[in-house]
């Protein structure tokens, strides 16, 4: 990956589709290609951090995705036990 600091060191990442309208381009962090916004790709966000998304082209995320670079939180993080699980437990 080849992106500013702090993109790579993250534990999980959060993928969802963009919904751009903005004539804008971007750089994707998984290739470093150019990616017109108004094309479908995905936003990446390192540790869920909203802050620090990045536009990336759907074939990079699937292929670092089967690769095992970008693991995504319920991979890094297990579910906690919901409330009726925790309720349960105490008796």
């Amino acid at each position: 990956m080849t992106d500013r600091p702090g993109f790579r060191q993250a534990r999980w990442y959060a993928v969802r589709p963009a919904s751009s309208t903005k004539p804008a381009t971007y750089r994707c962090p998984l290739c470093g290609g150019h990616l017109p916004a108004l094309s479908q790709h995905l936003l990446v966000l390192p540790d869920g951090d909203a802050s620090r998304r990045r536009h990336a082209h759907t074939d990079c995320v699937m292929r670092a995705r089967k690769a095992g670079r970008l693991p995504l939180r319920e991979e890094v993080e297990p579910r906690k036990p919901g409330l009726l699980a925790r309720l349960l437990r105490r008796g």
